[in-house]
């Protein structure tokens, strides 16, 4: 099937629920057994069926099928946010001594975790130029178990050749992972082109409304079990309430990210037509870093993307910033409102150096209609122009 079909199709289970569409939301702790020897038989099969909610239930389980389904992975685990999947993900392959090739684009909760959680457990983090491609392979020691991906990355919006670094990784016996969190899952399949694990923050085009925390974790049917049992030993259970509102915004994503894709690109050339822009880091243009890559690996582009601006102070930018009424300031995007966040990825990068000199912002199209966008924004930079 189609993915716009499998989108609405997969994990559903009316045959199983009187008829009803929905999966219902199954709220549990304990599950009880009617004999000793059925409790038995499921203490050896803990991860098929309903053993403890911990573990899983049918709300769940819908989800993760519909997300697995989604990425084009065999099985998935869901996690209560995308942070906590990247740490699952990082930790089941992982321990100390170990070395990791994180990309220097990275989310910085990811850094973060690295530096922080992941150095105090000895395990060393080498950070690579996301456009390295192949020569990521000069990087790779024998003790790299792990080279982690994000494409496009979160600031400054780089697309790596996975399919590349995929490759050179595996040569090398080394586990490739994916933030997969821009494409929604829908734009990139990342099993097609080298991943082994795909992790996407199920918070922003997955549930899609900004009213959930909510990750994700799909991978093969050969690294499952030890990707669950790591979640399950760091006690990671996302709510079902979570895992519902995953799975209704699931049904939705391909006529969403359909908006969202369209409003970004308008609102991305537009950007790139103004005088006080420096440029414009969306994957869908051609002056974006990695954008002929983007163009042979993806299907579609999302509503995330950066804007760098000439020299303007940052009190021009705050009034410009300040008085807009459709784009709410904020951390996350993905939802169905608009929104921007002034950015300053020089802080963050350490393998490579930001190239830009002027201050920069995120910028996440909504679903509201791009006309009232791009006049809003206009406004903004009539204040941007004369505060500067």
């Amino acid at each position: 099937m189609k993915k716009d079909t499998l989108i609405v199709t997969s994990g559903r289970r009316p045959e199983d629920n009187h008829g009803i569409i929905n999966p219902p939301v199954y709220h549990a702790s304990t599950v009880t057994f009617p004999s000793v020897a059925e409790l038995e038989a499921a203490q050896k099969t803990p991860l098929e069926g309903v053993f403890y909610g911990r573990y899983g239930t049918p709300t769940s389980f819908a989800f993760e099928e519909a997300v697995a389904a989604l990425e084009g992975g065999r099985r998935c685990a869901s996690m209560p946010s995308g942070l906590a999947a990247v740490a699952a993900a990082l930790m089941t392959f992982l321990e100390t001594g170990d070395h990791l090739l994180m990309t220097d684009s990275a989310y910085y909760p990811t850094r973060r975790l690295c530096q922080g959680l992941l150095a105090r457990f000895g395990i060393e983090t080498t950070y690579y130029d996301p456009l390295i491609g192949a020569g990521i392979e000069a990087l790779i020691r024998p003790e790299t178990k792990v080279v982690f991906t994000e494409s496009p990355g979160s600031l400054g919006f780089e697309v790596q050749d996975i399919p590349a670094i995929a490759a050179a990784a595996h040569a090398r016996g080394a586990t490739v992972i994916l933030d997969n969190t821009w494409s929604g899952g829908l734009f990139f399949q990342p099993f097609e082109h080298g991943v082994d694990v795909s992790v996407h923050a199920a918070t922003k085009y997955i549930v899609g409304h900004s009213d959930a925390m909510l990750g994700t974790i799909t991978t093969t049917d050969e690294l499952y079990e030890r990707l669950k049992w790591t979640a399950i030993g760091l006690g990671y259970s996302p709510g079902p309430d979570d895992c519902y509102l995953g799975l209704r915004g699931l049904r939705s994503l391909s006529v969403r990210l359909e908006r969202h894709q369209r409003s970004g690109l308008a609102l991305a050339r537009w950007f790139d037509s103004r005088p006080e822009v420096t440029r414009v880091l969306h994957p869908g243009l051609e002056s974006c870093p990695g954008h002929d890559i983007w163009k042979r690996d993806f299907s579609g582009a999302t509503g995330l993307f950066a804007v760098v601006f000439n020299d303007f102070p940052k009190v021009a930018v705050d009034a410009m910033l300040d008085g807009l009424e459709l784009f709410a300031m904020g951390y996350s995007w993905g939802g169905y409102e608009s929104l921007v966040l002034p950015i300053d990825p020089a802080k963050h990068r350490t393998a490579t150096e930001w190239p830009h000199c002027g201050p920069a912002i995120r910028v996440h199209a909504g679903l509201e209609d791009v006309d009232d966008l791009i006049a809003d924004v206009e406004k903004g930079l009539e204040r941007l122009n004369a505060a500067g």
